[in-house]
């Protein structure tokens, strides 16, 4: 396995969030000014994170914070092609 294939036992996660224009939808107030938590080894630990960041933003209402399944990414099911650099 190269260095630029998942693992597979490395599911990865990314957690990021910022500031919405509108609550109905998911289109962000100012790309630039999002909030990257991070990038983890699988979903119980982005989940860890994610309560954490939405728990420090609790007072704004417009901001809101997405687990991403960056493994579905890499290596969609079904395509039989892994994503390589």
């Amino acid at each position: 396995m190269s260095e630029h294939e998942t693992s597979p036992g490395q599911l990865l996660h990314l957690v990021f969030g910022g500031e919405l224009r509108d609550l109905d939808g998911i289109e962000f107030r100012d790309l630039g000014n999002l909030d990257i938590v991070g990038i983890y080894p699988n979903y119980a630990e982005a989940l860890v994170a994610w309560k954490a960041a939405a728990q420090k933003s609790v007072d704004n209402a417009a901001v809101r914070y997405f687990i991403v399944h960056m493994h579905r990414l890499l290596e969609p099911e079904g395509s039989g092609t892994k994503v390589r650099a």
